[in-house]
């Protein structure tokens, strides 16, 4: 895989999402990476450059390194479509529905996916009774954001209406859902292929937004230490996860491990952290793929819809 296959490759990166500054690093992880294999490749920031611009520009594919709104929920992918640019990841409909938690847990709910029990929450909502149907405690989080953004962790019945206005602030649709006690597992997938589960050990009680990016206490074990049985059913139940959703190229899907050994889908990320400290490239790195070599196989699998 060399320059002549890929032409001149537009990372996408920055954006207008509440995830930019991580979507920054990602991309110029990814662009690095291009640039020392021989790639020709560019860094394009979205919120910064009409999108006209990358048929202007001349560029024959893109690398989608944004994370969250306009860059993983379909829109982008849209565009692209429009422009006839082959692009990296997932097509319109999974991004959009990978997006959204309520529907990607009607779709899974349906395929007989296991996920925690929920209930959508609005302004009117019978706040206490929430909290009564799903037991404390529970989680509140906004349907369309990525990163835990707007996520809270409610103990107290009382404390479900302030958690939901916090939540509603980043999002109209926002989701009450049964905390599951157990292990923090996710899976990578490349192509059709599960990579080697990642488990994650957080300092406090929440893998949130400070324990993803800012803690130092933060815990990530890969090989998982799951035993060999236990961690192909899982992978194998996360590709169908990712399958039932339209899911293609690459992506991660995160999941608890409870005490008894069952597993609970969270949610289906379409375009996952890049840094060098991400989650799927330290499965790729088990599996023994190079960060380079990941990063030209993703962009090998590009695809106009």
């Amino acid at each position: 895989m060399t320059e002549r296959n890929f032409g001149k490759v537009a990372v996408l990166l920055g954006g207008r999402s509440a995830e930019r500054e991580i979507s920054l690093q990602s991309g110029q992880a990814v662009l690095t990476a291009l640039l020392e294999s021989g790639v020709d490749a560019q860094a394009f920031d979205p919120a910064q450059q009409s999108l006209e611009m990358l048929k202007q520009q001349g560029f024959d594919r893109a690398f989608i390194a944004l994370h969250g709104r306009f860059g993983e929920d379909g829109t982008i992918q849209g565009v692209l479509e429009w422009l006839g640019i082959p692009y990296t990841g997932s097509g319109v409909m999974a991004s959009a529905l990978a997006m959204d938690k309520w529907r990607t847990k009607l779709v899974w709910q349906a395929a007989g996916i296991r996920s925690p029990r929920f209930e959508t929450l609005q302004e009117n909502s019978h706040f206490e009774q929430v909290a009564e149907n799903l037991g404390l405690p529970l989680i509140i989080k906004p349907a369309r954001e990525g990163s835990t953004i707007g996520l809270s962790k409610v103990r107290h019945k009382e404390d479900v209406a302030a958690a939901y206005q916090l939540a509603a602030q980043h999002d109209a649709l926002v989701l009450a859902e049964e905390f599951i006690v157990g292990k923090e597992l996710t899976v990578a997938i490349l192509g059709e292929t599960p990579l080697p589960i990642v488990r994650i050990e957080v300092a406090g009680d929440l893998y949130d937004y400070e324990a993803k990016y800012l803690s130092d206490a933060t815990q990530y074990f890969c090989p998982s230490g799951l035993p060999a049985e236990q961690e192909k059913a899982i992978q194998q139940q996360a590709l169908q996860a990712y399958r039932v959703l339209g899911c293609q190229g690459w992506g991660r899907v995160d999941l608890i491990l409870d005490a008894a050994g069952e597993f609970y889908f969270l949610e289906a990320n379409t375009s996952p952290g890049m840094t060098n400290h991400s989650l799927v490239p330290m499965a790729a790195r088990t599996a023994g793929i190079p960060f380079a070599e990941l990063v030209l196989n993703i962009l090998d699998r590009s695809h106009v819809e």
